[in-house]
């Protein structure tokens, strides 16, 4: 099997903030309310012309630029994303055109907030295989199109924004992706649901838009912390006990950024500070499927991350959708 090597990162986050004393003006919080329950305190939101594609773009090229590539070098594109630019054709398709990735096979991956993983285990298996030599995953999320702004409970949640990787089995030096694993639930998926926009739900009538069906609904039970919590631990410990890790032996934890009290808890059970914790939620929210991407580039890019440091990369979301990548910098 070959060594796959991450060549570059990249992200973006639109312009627009929306910041908790905005929502103050739009629906009954505040933000102190918001930030004791959430760690929130702004989030992104695109502009009326940009979709999932665009943000992605974004993100690729900084990619591209950081592994010194072209877009006519990629062989593979997957995109990770549930608010894609159309269902047909794919937002990878999108982007495979907008960025000039011509040579490049693109699809996307839905995996709710485990996007990134799953789109890393997609890629992973392809070019170990030696089918492709260098994929990017690209996660790009429109979170603000799939709100209800008066649903205090969800609406002060989500944010908009893009990361991406590089991944090359051609390179003999850089981070080395060590193992990545997944897991679902489906018997759960009610848990974060949007029931309009799919074949349950189409075409789209004045009745479903009047139900509120296009809006994502998150359920709000007494256990669902506790469910998220375990998740997170649970994806991290596998991801030590296969790689015969100590959870003191991980330099950086890059948690998908669900809420700053799951990450405490999750913190709290591996015995590990928080200084290990990579967090931007308190700036962004929670961007779904690109949270991850958008937080491994950071960490990058503010020289979080040294030669030879263990990055944990671990995520829980609708579906159910759990796992991690472990990855060797």
């Amino acid at each position: 099997m070959k060594t796959i090597r991450i060549a570059g990162t990249g992200s973006y986050l639109p312009e627009k903030v929306l910041s908790n004393f905005d929502l103050e003006q739009m629906v009954d919080t505040s933000d102190e309310w918001i930030r004791k329950r959430t760690g929130i305190s702004e989030r992104r939101l695109a502009r009326p012309d940009q979709a999932a594609s665009d943000l992605g773009q974004e993100a690729a090229l900084q990619a591209l630029a950081q592994a010194k590539m072209e877009p006519k070098d990629l062989d593979l594109l997957i995109m990770a994303t549930i608010t894609p630019d159309t269902c047909c054709p794919s937002a990878a398709n999108w982007l495979e055109n907008k960025i000039g990735a011509s040579g490049a096979v693109s699809f996307d991956v839905t995996a709710a907030c485990c996007g990134f993983l799953f789109g890393i285990s997609v890629a992973e298996h392809y070019l170990k295989v030696g089918t492709f030599d260098n994929a990017m995953v690209v996660a790009a999320e429109v979170m603000s199109r799939t709100v209800n702004w008066q649903d205090r409970s969800s609406s002060i949640l989500w944010g908009d924004g893009a990361g991406a990787v590089i991944l090359d089995t051609r390179r003999m030096n850089g981070a080395e992706v060590i193992s990545t694993i997944l897991h679902t639930d489906g018997s759960r998926g009610e848990n974060l649901l949007m029931p309009g926009g799919g074949s349950r739900t189409t075409p789209i009538s004045h009745e479903s838009v009047d139900r509120g069906v296009h809006y994502l609904q998150l359920v709000e039970a007494p256990t669902t912390f506790r469910v998220a919590v375990e998740h997170f631990t649970m994806a991290c410990r596998e991801a030590l006990e296969v790689n015969g890790l100590r959870a003191d032996q991980i330099t950086l934890y890059i948690p998908h950024q669900a809420n700053m009290r799951i990450m405490q808890a999750m913190a709290k059970k591996l015995g590990v500070s928080m200084d290990r914790i990579f967090v931007n939620i308190d700036r962004y929210g929670n961007i779904s499927s690109a949270s991850m991407a958008i937080a491994l580039d950071e960490a990058n890019q503010q020289g979080r991350i040294k030669k030879g440091d263990l990055v944990l990369l671990c995520g829980f979301g609708g579906g159910l959708t759990w796992g991690s990548s472990l990855i060797r910098w």
